[in-house]
């Protein structure tokens, strides 16, 4: 499946001083936080990817056009020749959209249309959000369903407390929103073209679409506890870049290895896979 990916926001959260790189650029470790993101997808085979740009975009553009495989993968320099021993984004295709400085995500999406009104369903994402969510179970349940569209939802982020008072005011009981029940949108989706046309002129996806789709029972959430953090605020990225550092990358699921096989067990698989 194709993904889109909204990447031209502002991000005034995460800016640092005078500096025009859109958040999705901003780093995890070697590589900026939408190489993260489409890795993930390219996990579970979706390699097509749309990307809608809009501030900050020849940043996005000069990252891939100048793409530098050996920061991610090992190599050998022979005769000043470099051979690859492995490769990210060989196998990828990418689309590069403007969609406008300003344009709200609805929008966005509404003017890459014409690159998924011929698919059954298609992803789309923030692309400043990682996790490590089982997205082929996601994609298969909704592909079960009826439902026009799908959101991961997952437990608040905040560490604000609730509190509850009587009619003079006096705080009755104190506690964490995260024990309140409530989910929220974790900012990955799934999407039938229909959807789309649930969206009017510089509208916007979940307050437009979604929340049309939810009052008519068409919106299916897919509660995940798992890992997922977000990158809105320079604290959060920091939490990613210290977590990347301390070899705990629990999002980066195309570095687990597979378990050791026996012998026979590898005679086997090469014999199946020839």
């Amino acid at each position: 499946m194709k993904v889109v990916l909204f990447c031209g926001g502002f991000g005034m959260r995460m800016r640092e001083g005078d500096s025009d790189v859109p958040k999705p650029m901003q780093m995890v470790g070697p590589r900026p936080l939408i190489w993260h993101v489409m890795r993930y997808y390219a996990h579970f085979g979706h390699k097509e990817f749309i990307l809608c740009l809009g501030y900050g975009a020849h940043h996005i553009k000069d990252y891939f056009l100048n793409y530098r495989e050996t920061e991610s993968n090992d190599f050998v320099l022979r005769d000043r020749e470099v051979e690859l021993l492995g490769s990210d984004i060989a196998d990828w295709t990418i689309h590069f959209v403007h969609t406008g400085l300003e344009s709200p995500i609805g929008e966005r999406l509404r003017r890459v249309r014409h690159l998924v009104d011929d698919d059954e369903m298609f992803l789309a994402n923030y692309a400043d959000v990682l996790t490590d969510a089982p997205l082929d179970q996601m994609v298969k349940r909704f592909s079960d369903s009826d439902a026009e569209a799908a959101l991961l939802a997952v437990l608040p982020q905040a560490v604000f407390h609730i509190v509850e008072s009587d009619d003079d005011d006096r705080i009755t009981s104190i506690h964490p929103v995260t024990d309140m029940g409530v989910r929220e949108n974790g900012g990955y989706f799934v999407l039938r073209p229909s959807v789309i046309d649930r969206i009017p002129e510089n509208g916007d996806l979940v307050g437009d679409a979604c929340t049309a789709l939810a009052a008519e029972g068409k919106l299916m959430g897919y509660p995940y506890e798992g890992f997922w953090l977000p990158a809105d605020t320079l604290k959060e990225r920091n939490q990613l870049e210290a977590s990347y550092r301390s070899g705990s990358r629990p999002w980066m699921l195309w570095e687990k290895q597979e378990p050791d096989l026996t012998p026979l067990e590898s005679l086997v698989t090469q014999q199946l896979q020839s």
